[in-house]
Parts: C-alpha cells; sequence; structure tokens
C-alpha cells in the first residue's frame, strides 16, 4: 500500500461542509437568470420542426411588423461561410461533420436553430416564432443505425457516408485468444438515448462593448477559457476582447457550458446592434437542442478459459452521434472502445467503435462518458458467462480482477485516425472495494433470496465493477494574492458547476498555508481572473486545480518568508513559518498580514497528461413485480478507492448523486424519435428523472488506499464512478431475479412496461 505526505491539517480528508451552500440557503445565489441589464433584449430561436429537409423560404416581415420585435436574424444575415463550432480534439475525417452555428439550406435534426429572434421581452420574443414563415422540403430521414449505416440516405453528401470515423480499440494477439479458448459468449446489448438534465437549463447574457470592442457573455461554462478562444476566433476578435464570466450554476454533467450555436448567436446579435442580448432556454427547448448521449449498441463476445480466465475481447459498437460531431463528441466513442474491458485482465482486445450520424439532436458527453455503457455492455457478458461455466459469479469476478502487483496496468490502445491513445490504470488493487461491497451488502446472508417469490416478487442481486478516468490534463492555473486584511484570494482556472469546488480549493489552500479556512476566499471560472484556464470536465477539478493550488501556496509563503526576513534584517532560510507567521529563533515574528501591503501576488499550476483512475465495485437488491413490471431498488452499495480524500462529504455527495441519476438512466429516463425523426418527449412529464423519494437506500463507501503516483495530492477524479456500473448491475439483479423465468435484459431502459413484455415473451416461450 502506497501513502502520500502532506503537511499536518485539519482540513484535507475532513467532513467539512460546503462553504458555497450559506449563499444558496439563504437564496443569495446568482445564476444568468438573475443577470438583467439596462436596454437589454430578449433573444428566441426557431428550431426545426423537421429532422431533415432543404429549406425554400424564410419570410420574417410578420414577425417583424409586430411592436416591440427588433430584428429577425438568419442565415441570410452572415456573411460568406456559416461558422462552425471547432472540435476540442481536431480529427481529419470528422471535419465536414462540424455543427454550422445556424442552417442555411438544410436541416439536419429536430430542433436546429433557423432563426433568432430579437425582443423587448422573452414573451414577445417567442410570440413572434410563430410569425415567423418558414418553407422546409422533408428528406427521407436517418433514425436508427440500420439506416445510417446503409448510407442510403447521406446526411451530409459530400462525405459518401454517415460514418465519420471509427474507433479501434487492440491489444495482444486477439486470434490467438480466441483460437485457444474454452467457451465464447456473444450477445448484443443496447442503452437508450438520454440527456443529462442539470436542474438549471441554458441561458447566456451577451454584451458588446463597441468603445472598448469587448465582449462579454456570462452563463455556465464548464470551458470559459476554451469557449473564449472559440468565440474570439469565430468573431475575428483578440482572444484578450472577449470575456466569459461564470455565475452560480444549477447543474453540468457533462452537456452544459460547452460551445453550443446559441453562444455565437447571442455574440452577434450583441455585437451587431449594441444590445445586450439575453436568452433563458425552457424546458422543452433544452430536451430538444441540448447536447444529447448514451445512445449506443453493441455486437461482442468474450473468450475464456476453462477457469473462467478472460483471454480476450472483440467486436463492434455503434454509437448514433446525432446530426454532427460536438466539440466533444468522440469522447463517448473513444471511451466506449478504450475502457469497455473495465477493471478486468483482459490480455487480448480487438474492438471497433463505429460513431454514425443521424438526424437526431447532436450528441456529447453526459457523466461517465462511454464508460457508462461499456460497463453495462461488459457485466452482463459477465454474469452471462458465469451461467454457462457454471462458476459462481463472484468467482468469476475475483479470478479476473486487476491487483495491486500489476499496477500500472495498461488497458487498450486506441487508433483513431489522429493518432494513437494509450493510457493505463495508475495505482490500485481492484479486489478490495469488490471485498468491501461483498461484506457491507451482507451478500452471504442474502444468497438464498435470489430467485426467490417472495409475497408477490422476484428477489434478485448482483456485484459489479468500474474504472472511472480522472485528471484531464494538461494544464490547470490558479493565481493567489494577499489582500490587505490578511485575506488570501484564491483565483481559479477550474469551473464550478456544482461539485463543491470553493470549498475543496479552500481546504486545500489552508491546509498548504496552514491558514483557517476562514482566511481563503475563492474566485473560480471567470476569464477575467487569469491569462490561462481550462475549466471543469473529466473529473479534472479537484486532482488539477488543488495541486495547482499546492504550487500557488508554496510560491505564496516563498514570497512570505522573504518579505518577512526583509523586515527582521535575517536571512530567509533562519525563519520558521507556521500558522501564518513567520518566527526568528530570537523571539521576533513577522504575521502575514503584515507584509500584505508589499503586494504578495504569485501564480501556480499544475501540468500533467497522465489521467488518475478511481476504481470499484457496486451491488444492487432488486424486488421485481411479475404482474407489473414494476422494479424496487431494496439496498444499493457502492464502493471505490478515490487515492485520497478530501472531503468526505462532497465526495459521498458526489457518489450517491451519481448513483441516483444512473436509476434514471436504468428506469425512466429515454429521448424517444419516431419515424420522421421527430422528438416526442417535451416536458418532464415525458421524460422522468428520479425523485429524492425514489431511492432512500443507497449506501457510499469511500476508501483511499492507494494514492496516485501522478500528483503531489495522490487524488483521483470522482464526479463520475458512482453512474457508471449501475446500468450492468442492476440489469444483471434484475436477470438474477427473474432467472427462473430466463429473462435477460438486453436495453435499456428497464422501465415497467419493457420489463413486463420480457417477463410476458419468456412466459408464452416456456
Amino acid at each position: 500500500m502506497k501513502s502520500s505526505t502532506h503537511p499536518q491539517n485539519t482540513y484535507i480528508g475532513g467532513h467539512v461542509e460546503r462553504v458555497e451552500d450559506y449563499r444558496f440557503l439563504r437564496g443569495e445565489g446568482q445564476y444568468l437568470d438573475d443577470i438583467s441589464r439596462p436596454g437589454q433584449w430578449h433573444a428566441a430561436f426557431l428550431r426545426s420542426s423537421l429532422a431533415h429537409g432543404t429549406i425554400r423560404k424564410i419570410d420574417a416581415s410578420a414577425a417583424l411588423a409586430m411592436p416591440g420585435v427588433h430584428a429577425v436574424m438568419t442565415a441570410a444575415d452572415i456573411e460568406g461561410n456559416i461558422p462552425t463550432i471547432p472540435f476540442r480534439r481536431p480529427n481529419p475525417t470528422i471535419g465536414p461533420y462540424a455543427q454550422p452555428i445556424i442552417a442555411r439550406e438544410k436541416v439536419r435534426y429536430f430542433g436546429e436553430p433557423i432563426a433568432m429572434v430579437l425582443a423587448d421581452t422573452a414573451e414577445l420574443a417567442e410570440d413572434a416564432l410563430q410569425h415567423v414563415v418558414v418553407e422546409i422540403d422533408a428528406l427521407p430521414a436517418v433514425i436508427e443505425r440500420v439506416h445510417a449505416m446503409s448510407d442510403a440516405v447521406l446526411i451530409f453528401e459530400d462525405t459518401k457516408t454517415n460514418i465519420p470515423t471509427v474507433f479501434n480499440a487492440e491489444k495482444g494477439d486477439i486470434e490467438a485468444a480466441f483460437a485457444g479458448a474454452h467457451y465464447v459468449i456473444r450477445d448484443q446489448f443496447a442503452t437508450q438515448r438520454q440527456t443529462a438534465l442539470p436542474m438549471e437549463t441554458r441561458g447566456l447574457l451577451a454584451e458588446w462593448d463597441a468603445q472598448l470592442g469587448q465582449l462579454t457573455v456570462s452563463g455556465a461554462a464548464k470551458l470559459p477559457f476554451f469557449n473564449r478562444t472559440t468565440m474570439a476566433n469565430m468573431m475575428n476578435l483578440p482572444e484578450e476582447a472577449v470575456d466569459y464570466i461564470e455565475l452560480d450554476v444549477g447543474g453540468g454533467f457533462g452537456a452544459r457550458g460547452e460551445f453550443y450555436p446559441e453562444d455565437y448567436l447571442l455574440a452577434l446579435g450583441a455585437r451587431k446592434f449594441n444590445r445586450p442580448i439575453k436568452w433563458i432556454e425552457d424546458r422543452r427547448e433544452h430536451l430538444m437542442a441540448i447536447g444529447h448521449s448514451r445512445e449506443a449498441s453493441c455486437d461482442v463476445e468474450l473468450a475464456f478459459s476453462k477457469e473462467g480466465v478472460i483471454l480476450g475481447m472483440r467486436g463492434d459498437l455503434y454509437i448514433n452521434i446525432g446530426a454532427y460531431v460536438r466539440p466533444n463528441g468522440m469522447t463517448p466513442v473513444r471511451n466506449a472502445a478504450q475502457f469497455m474491458s473495465g477493471p478486468y485482465r483482459i490480455p487480448a482486445i480487438d474492438l471497433d467503435a463505429h460513431a454514425f450520424v443521424s438526424n437526431k439532436t447532436p450528441a456529447g458527453t453526459y457523466r461517465g462518458p462511454g464508460r457508462y455503457e461499456g460497463c453495462f455492455f461488459i457485466e452482463r457478458l459477465m454474469d452471462q458467462a458465469a451461467g454457462a461455466l457454471g462458476i459462481d459469479r463472484l468467482e468469476l469476478r475475483r479470478r479476473n480482477l486487476l491487483t495491486h502487483e500489476e499496477m500500472p496496468y495498461p488497458l487498450a490502445t486506441v487508433l483513431p485516425s489522429d493518432g494513437r491513445a494509450e493510457t493505463q490504470c495508475d495505482s490500485g488493487d481492484h479486489r478490495e472495494p469488490f471485498e468491501t461491497v461483498v461484506k457491507e451488502s451482507n451478500w452471504a446472508e442474502k444468497a438464498h433470496l435470489q430467485g426467490q417469490l417472495i409475497d408477490g416478487r422476484y428477489h434478485g442481486m448482483a456485484i459489479g465493477s468500474f474504472i472511472e478516468g480522472g485528471a484531464s490534463g494538461p494544464q490547470e492555473n490558479v493565481r493567489m494574492q494577499l489582500e490587505a486584511d490578511g485575506i488570501v484570494s484564491l483565483y481559479a482556472g477550474s469551473s464550478a458547476i456544482g461539485q463543491g469546488l470553493e470549498t475543496v480549493l479552500a481546504q486545500i489552500a489552508a491546509d498548504y498555508l496552514e491558514l483557517p479556512m476562514e482566511r481563503i476566499r475563492v474566485f473560480h471560472g471567470s476569464t477575467t481572473y487569469l491569462k490561462q484556464g481550462w475549466g471543469s470536465y473529466g473529473s479534472r477539478a479537484t486532482v488539477m486545480g488543488g495541486n495547482a493550488v499546492i504550487d500557488a501556496a508554496k510560491k505564496l509563503l516563498g514570497e512570505f518568508r522573504l518579505h518577512a526576513a526583509k523586515r527582521l534584517g535575517l536571512a530567509p532560510e533562519e525563519l520558521t513559518i507556521t500558522e501564518g507567521v513567520a518566527r526568528a529563533a530570537d523571539g521576533r515574528s513577522v504575521p502575514l498580514v503584515e507584509v500584505a501591503k508589499d503586494g504578495i501576488n504569485v501564480d501556480g499550476f499544475f501540468k500533467n497528461q497522465t489521467p488518475t483512475y478511481t476504481y470499484g465495485s457496486a451491488f444492487a437488491h432488486v424486488a421485481v413485480d411479475p404482474g407489473t413490471g414494476h422494479i424496487e431498488i431494496l439496498d444499493y452499495v457502492v464502493a471505490d478507492d478515490v487515492g485520497r480524500i478530501i472531503n468526505s462529504m462532497t465526495l459521498h455527495g458526489q457518489v450517491m448523486g451519481a448513483a441516483v441519476q444512473g436509476f434514471g438512466s436504468v428506469f425512466s429516463e429515454e429521448l424517444v424519435y419516431n419515424d420522421e425523426g421527430q422528438l416526442l418527449v417535451g416536458s418532464l412529464a415525458d421524460y422522468l428523472i428520479p425523485l429524492a423519494t425514489d431511492y432512500p437506500v443507497v449506501r457510499c463507501i469511500s476508501l483511499e488506499n492507494y494514492p496516485s503516483p501522478t500528483n503531489p495530492l495522490g487524488a483521483k477524479g470522482a464526479g463520475e464512478g458512482g453512474i457508471i456500473p449501475v446500468g450492468g448491475v442492476v440489469a444483471n439483479a434484475v436477470a438474477n431475479a427473474l432467472s427462473s423465468l430466463g429473462v435477460q435484459p438486453k436495453i435499456l431502459p428497464l422501465s415497467p412496461s419493457r420489463v413486463w413484455e420480457l417477463i410476458e415473451d419468456a412466459r408464452a416461450r416456456a
């Protein structure tokens, strides 16, 4: 077991309440909709009611005649080529599939922006949408994989294909692995289309200062610096002429805060009319326009030895990325291929992950992108293989889970068209959280319940395992400034998206400066604070931002030592610093506040290209009503090793919240389209999300037995792991419950109607 060194402290590792919650509980949070500017106009977007078609006519004359309506902007108002949104990781094959900021000649999905109305009020702007006449000649809609991969209807005619790219994950000798196999299992599975659905919908406020030539965009931005660079390039402005201002955020989960067409269009309107332009998305618009995710299927096989040791895995994955490639649209595709092996020792891998476009809303990342889908696929295969091999499900996993002695363990190499992607698990013993879950779930005592019909419901249990990537590079920056009152202002490049960033960074700063947390004030996410930053995504803020804080704290203490030594007429090395006071051997001292007027201001940074990997296991005990198909979670336990715990309270909140979010993914959330490509989900009456009362029994156990060797904190990202195993574990528990009927769930969600149909089909076959 490895350990990490750190200063004596009382904050890191403690159960520290979130400092940001005080203002939220008092109603003092400041969200985008709380902001208004004098003379501002409001925007509303006319969106395509067809999934695929050719635009023949747009007539806005009636809308423009309405009092209080100032403009209707369409593609005709943009000179030259329509700008497209750049990719976070450029790839030559996906270039032609980039998303334009507005439709000009064609529409490619239901909800694509066609026009932007600007009016005195939001209500008036929305009313004016009804008076904009649009004529579109419908084209056949490409909805499902079979349609897309046939290339019979091309969404981008010039590309000659609906498949922008294929990622290949490879490792070892796949032919030898399957040639020597005792048993091979092959099956097909699928996960449904979803969206992250943060509590607060998207919103933006764009302001243009013509005198200064300065553009300011306020609103949620998990990538404020990337968005600033993107906006500056698209608007032909110097980067320093654009600022993104982060406000309080009602959730993000991977989808919110990316660069969307609305970012550019609001900025364009603000600059053209020299007016602040504000837009708040309603829920129906949100469901059709924010990034979707998760729609994936597979045809995969696993090869086993007679003893149940995995020899190889091969097959194909298919990911529906929607009408365009979003800036991060390839992340779920790449992750599904590279991480489908999960925490299992698989020496030979050959997986092709096919990204295909369709006439649906463009897809991107959602908490645990690609990993959630891959975990569902492999965990279902593992349980089915255990039954076929006659090996206990737990024992099969024990034989294949990675051990401490194997670290660092290389995962499959991904070979996209833009180069190799290699990674490896950094530290840990994957058996430890597994055995922790076996014990804490009382598996041995409950084992007799498996498949039993008790009070009219079938009981079932399952355990599955996962890995979560974190610490996405390449760098994070912070700045520390000593204020006149002795407060240390910490300006972070990381963004706050509800994960408790202010608390965690204040804990780290307080410990390494040896100051009370009350003397640390955290500012975050806005481009006005720092020259460069990277934001929050990929479970990176604690690792990347936290280690940048350590660097800054050491530099600030170094400056303090120099300034205090000068005051005392001593060499810096003659001083010791504790609790914000520099002390000399003769008893003289200088408090930190005394040197504040010297203007101490330091920059800190942390560079790292090596991801961290949190890992764990989860247990589910379910009861299935065969008459209704309803599934109740009776018990759910998740244990993960996060390397080093910074705040157990925020950590458990992240894991528990992710687990409940996963239950929504498993049971009810689904974005359904008809054959013409129209979204049939328009409100939360159609898109059912979990309630706090739905899943009262969720237990989280956090371990820190193996700190990451990649960073001084030893921390690992932990914002996504809780959601990754839910699909596979719950589906296996349902299969276990209904084992006497031979039910094997292969498609999510496991809604009551779907489960009831599975039961009835099984009975009919019997």
